[in-house]
């Protein structure tokens, strides 16, 4: 096989074509069809799981699951990144993760109540699957591109995965609103939930099938050993304890990973509730029109944030990431105070607009920050992994504390109120990020 050289267009091109891949996940099944689906499963008057012996709100029970499963990706990712630097073969376990993920996406087609521990698996083994991958994916940035290079390839990569994924939703929606079209019988209510369960099963396929070219170009890894010892398995954490050292040391990367897991674990949350807010919190006016506004709502969130990304790119080059991150740490306070009081879809649309705008920026700007305040070392997915550890255990901070305040209240308003001050803490920790790298 070709080995490509580090910054060339086709080893960057393969590497930033992994998010038209798996992007397909978050969009269908963590932001938009299987949130709708979830909800339909439920009356209006019982949104309440027995599960456990304790009756739990539905949006709270996928709080917890969530939070369940990036506490279980927070601690395996240390340990396979460790074999994986050990014996340089990344690839092969993002490929594990990456067939996880897709095959747990088809088994969400037979998601039901009546086995609702199964169906729960299937949708911890997505999460499990696609963030796990994102351990390796992420890892390679600095070893397959410059410095120079990271902030533009890093937001061409959320640019295709918004793109794919948009596309891939539009098939879903066509689907959804015309099954007869395509096939699907049933009444209208049924036929409507087969689509969803197919689309499930059209993620699966997407995202395995797409990434074929990735792990084609992309190289295998830096290898620094052979045999797989308790050592080894180990290792990983040693790393991490090793790069908390490091890190300890760096003044601008310690006080940037502090922002970066305040406001992360904001963004995050937010991201994966947001359609589960607009299918209790917003008035729709029918099932149908639920439907069509939700999905439309994710659309346009979609779109606008290939030009966030974009925006983002410019800004950062312009202005610098800090001050960058700093603004886009500032919109989405607004957007958490302006949230607690949407009733109307005019309203859940306007947010979706500016969500759309902040969402692919802050992502891929963290990344390719993180990526650029590292110290010049070969081992990049320990780095990546303490990174990934962080943005994970914030996560699950995230998800406990909106999913407690939602069924403590019964409202996810409230959680929504509460994120506002990550955010406003993230903004105070980025103002106090040294210019330039001092060393502790």
């Amino acid at each position: 096989m070709k080995i490509y050289p580090k910054g060339s267009k086709t080893l960057l091109n393969a590497w930033a074509f992994y998010d038209w891949a798996n992007s397909v996940y978050t969009l269908t099944i963590a932001s938009t069809i299987f949130p709708i689906f979830y909800g339909a499963l439920f009356t209006a008057d019982d949104k309440r799981v027995h599960i456990f012996g304790a009756d739990v709100k539905n949006t709270a029970l996928i709080s917890f699951v969530t939070a369940f499963a990036f506490l279980v990706i927070a601690f395996i990712s240390p340990i396979l990144s460790g074999v994986a630097d050990y014996i340089g073969n990344k690839k092969v376990f993002m490929k594990v993760f990456c067939y996880t993920g897709a095959l747990a996406c088809i088994g969400l087609n037979w998601f039901s109540l009546d086995y609702i521990y199964v169906s729960l698996a299937f949708y911890f083994l997505g999460l499990i699957g696609y963030w796990g991958s994102l351990v390796f994916y992420n890892s390679y940035l600095p070893d397959i591109a410059f410095p120079e290079q990271q902030d533009k390839i890093s937001a061409k990569g959320f640019s295709l995965g918004y793109l794919g994924s948009v596309l891939l939703l539009i098939l879903n929606l066509a689907m959804v609103m015309k099954p007869d079209f395509f096939g699907i019988t049933g009444t209208e209510g049924e036929a409507a939930m087969k689509a969803m369960r197919y689309s499930f099963i059209s993620v699966g396929i997407w995202w395995i099938l797409f990434s074929q070219y990735t792990y084609y170009i992309l190289p295998k890894g830096v290898k620094t050993g052979d045999k797989v010892t308790k050592d080894v398995l180990l290792n990983g954490f040693k790393e991490l304890k090793h790069v908390f050292e490091d890190i300890k040391k760096n003044l601008r990367l310690k006080r940037y990973l502090s922002a970066f897991f305040v406001y992360s674990m904001a963004v995050q949350t937010i991201m994966l509730v947001a359609t589960y807010f607009g299918e209790q919190e917003v008035e729709w006016g029918g099932d149908q029109a639920k439907t069509m506004g939700l999905i439309g709502s994710i659309l346009v969130i979609q779109i606008v944030a290939i030009l966030g990304a974009i925006l983002t790119s410019k800004a950062s080059a312009k202005f610098g990431n800090v001050k960058t991150l700093i603004v886009i740490n500032f919109i989405w306070m607004c957007l958490c105070l302006y949230g607690y009081f949407v009733e109307t879809p005019m309203q859940f649309y306007i947010t979706a607009m500016f969500v759309g705008l902040v969402m692919g920026g802050i992502q891929a700007l963290s990344r390719s920050t993180y990526s650029k305040f590292l110290p010049d070392t070969e081992v990049t997915t320990s780095y990546f992994s303490f990174y990934d550890v962080a943005e994970k255990i914030g996560i699950v901070i995230g998800m406990l504390i909106y999913g407690s305040i939602d069924q403590i209240t019964g409202s996810m308003r409230n959680s929504i109120l509460f994120l506002f001050v990550f955010f406003l803490i993230g903004i105070i920790l980025l103002y106090r990020i040294p210019k330039e790298e001092v060393k502790k």
